[in-house]
């Protein structure tokens, strides 16, 4: 069937934009962006996520207020034949465009039932740039085959929660995005087609996974790291970027190390550092004060509320909650993957960032014995 993205001179396989190379049930085409106020009172994350292989388009938008109470909407709806234009795309009132590629986006949640609405512009202040590949077998099978770049940037706009307006300043507010595609594993989507009939995937005794992005005036450093329960290394990725049209190239990180801490109810930082060494062999030392939390499984990257991104929920669905970040026993549901604002110092500068970890089972480095 041909679609609006067939009028562009970027096709990569004989046939439409309507098809991916692969049946895989799990591949997945995301957008996410994600900020939080630097005092700490109010954060967002937003996205939506387009399944191919199973007719699915479906969106979301979690507001955090106070670190106590998260505001979430997620809405879903078939494919079929409603392709949108070319720079944007839409989810009942929810919309995403567009507007400069590469630079500047907007997402948008309109009137709805859910009391939950919000427009959010961004505009680039360093370049997108590019995840290492992900790819992994287990038992001869494809585990995972995605890729991603990422960008950090200024936001303006608004954000309306059970009444109140929260407008966006751009001085106070630290945002990034980002663009993934390709046969995911995990949470939400990532399950999807790990049905009846198949073995179940490795369980491994422990895995200690974690993202830093870390802004300064100057600079934005990224790495990604995914270790065994001994420390082993067996991902890689960092890089430091300087502000977009700088003209200044950039730079690869050679390794990070860690000395964490974490809470007492889940293993997320309370505090701590990152070292990274760059490829000329100089460390620099991260030290992060987290300013507040929020969990994606909320909004369907777990299976909650009887919803996980992805699944089939009809032509036209939608739900709206709120919940109790100070309720241990449900935040468990959704505590494998979880996200940190964070206060970063390093060399005498201040920025902020975001620290994305997921951590269970065995660590012999800091002494956790199992799940």
């Amino acid at each position: 069937m041909l679609t609006p993205q067939d009028e562009l001179l970027a096709h990569q396989l004989p046939t439409t934009f309507d098809h991916v190379q692969q049946s895989d049930l799990r591949w997945t085409e995301r957008v996410v962006l994600y900020g939080f106020d630097t005092t700490g009172e109010i954060s967002v994350m937003t996205g939506m996520a387009r399944y191919p292989n199973r007719n699915v388009l479906d969106a979301y938008a979690m507001v955090t207020v106070g670190g106590k109470t998260a505001h979430v909407v997620r809405l879903s709806r078939e494919i079929g034949d409603r392709y949108d234009g070319i720079a944007d795309w839409q989810v009942g009132p929810y919309k995403y465009e567009i507007v400069e590629p590469l630079r500047k986006v907007r997402a948008t949640l309109g009137d709805n039932e859910h009391g939950v609405r919000l427009q959010l512009d961004f505009d680039a202040q360093f370049p997108a740039y590019e995840q290492e590949p992900a790819f992994f077998r287990s038992r001869g099978r494809v585990r995972e085959d995605a890729r991603r770049y990422y960008q950090n940037g200024r936001v303006s706009g608004w954000i309306e929660v059970a009444g109140t307006c929260y407008e966006i300043d751009p001085e106070t507010w630290w945002f990034g995005r980002d663009h993934s595609w390709g046969t995911r594993h995990g949470g939400g989507g990532g399950s999807l087609g790990e049905g009846d009939g198949l073995q179940p995937g490795d369980i491994p005794d422990g895995v200690l996974y974690y993202m830093g992005i870390f802004q300064f005036e100057d600079e934005l450093v990224h790495f990604a790291q995914r270790e065994t329960a001994d420390g082993q290394r067996w991902h890689f990725e960092g890089t430091v970027l300087a502000p977009i049209d700088s003209g200044r190239p950039p730079a690869p990180i050679a390794t990070t190390d860690h000395a964490l801490t974490f809470r007492d109810d889940f293993r997320i930082v309370s505090g701590g550092s990152f070292t990274v060494r760059a490829a000329d062999g100089s460390d620099r030392e991260f030290t992060i004060t987290p300013v507040s939390d929020f969990w994606p499984g909320l909004a369907g990257y777990d299976n909650y509320r009887g919803y996980a991104s992805g699944l089939w929920k009809g032509r036209d669905w939608s739900d709206g909650f709120t919940a109790d970040l100070t309720d241990t026993a449900d935040l468990k549901q959704v505590s494998m993957l979880s996200e940190t604002f964070c206060r970063i110092e390093t060399a005498g500068k201040v920025g902020y960032g975001l620290v994305e970890m997921v951590f269970l089972g065995r660590n012999a480095r800091y002494g956790y014995a199992g799940y």
